[in-house]
């Protein structure tokens, strides 16, 4: 018997999964009235329940929105994800494409950090020494190549 019961799976209410995720009760309600959470049922109370995969999904949720995926992109893919194994291709592609584009900001918040990286390390020379450095701070090599083949196209 004891099979049986532990065969059903827990069933979470909205307090307990703002609490086990880090996210606000009010926050998991916006999430599921812009329809970015499948799978959500109702007790005959009326009260959303909820199942231990929903853990999984708002961190996914949350991750893809700190990435920069719009809340329509979001809700696109909880749409395909209600499809079910019709739309596994559909799932990947728009996932790939997603992580494209993150790998791409990476790059470029990269390019950004080694400049600020450089900036800073003028500063830190002036600072040590108390007179401004004779030579402005220079591109980093990367940067500096880019900037030339730039200047070449004009």
């Amino acid at each position: 018997m004891s099979a049986n019961i532990e065969a059903i799976p827990k069933m979470l209410r909205i307090g307990q999964l703002a609490e086990r995720t880090g996210h606000s009760v009010h926050a998991i309600r916006w999430y599921e009235a812009q329809g970015l959470i499948p799978g959500v049922i109702r007790d005959p109370g009326g009260r959303r329940s909820y199942r231990e995969r929903h853990l999984s999904w708002i961190e996914l949720i949350h991750k893809l929105r700190l990435t920069g995926m719009s809340i329509a992109q979001i809700r696109d893919y909880a749409n395909l994800v209600k499809q079910g194994r019709v739309s596994i291709k559909e799932q990947h592609e728009m996932l790939r494409a997603h992580r494209a584009r993150v790998r791409a900001t990476i790059e470029e918040w990269n390019k950004a950090l080694e400049l600020l990286d450089h900036k800073i390390e003028y500063f830190d020379e002036w600072l040590a020494t108390g007179k401004r450095p004779d030579k402005a701070p220079e591109a980093p090599p990367k940067l500096a190549k880019r900037i030339s083949r730039l200047r070449a196209r004009r």
